[in-house]
């Protein structure tokens, strides 16, 4: 944990973004962290612990990152959340609370409260197109036998 904290400091004071650090550990060994670099590299979704995510499964040459921890220096938000459930991630150790780092501006409850909402109804609209074609891509896939397993 002392390690996340050390990368979000890092990369705050670097002005690489906001204050958040995150390591993925596998049998005790850092396998992949990262911290905040959304102004450095203007994308959204560099968080830290997304960052971390992408360096454990290069390092570590897999997508499910099974018997790994990951830990962070905030609650994870709802989109660095996803990414932790799709990595297959064993266990999430945070610092402060989604409620912390609210009053300082980052406030993920807002998306909490979309995400509750059913899609058309969320400020970003959700409109559904080419359903049937869609589906018949998902049927192809699904038929695949070589296809991954997730």
């Amino acid at each position: 944990m002392r390690r996340a904290i050390a990368l979000g400091r890092r990369g705050m004071k670097a002005g690489h973004g906001g204050p958040f650090g995150a390591v993925v550990v596998r049998r005790g060994a850092i396998v992949g962290e990262g911290w905040n670099r959304v102004v450095t590299t203007n994308d959204p979704t560099a968080h830290g612990e997304i960052v971390a995510i992408r360096a454990a499964c290069r390092r570590l040459a897999r997508f499910h990152l099974s018997g790994c921890d990951l830990y962070t220096s905030s609650e994870p938000c709802p989109m660095c959340l996803s990414a932790i459930y799709w990595a297959h991630i064993d266990r999430i150790f945070f610092g402060c609370t989604v409620n912390d780092v609210a009053r300082i501006g980052f406030d993920d409850r807002f998306i909490y409260r979309q995400l509750a909402r059913p899609a058309g109804r969320r400020t970003i609209r959700a409109v559904q197109l080419l359903a049937g074609e869609a589906r018949v891509l998902v049927r192809e896939y699904a038929a695949n036998p070589r296809r991954e397993k997730y």
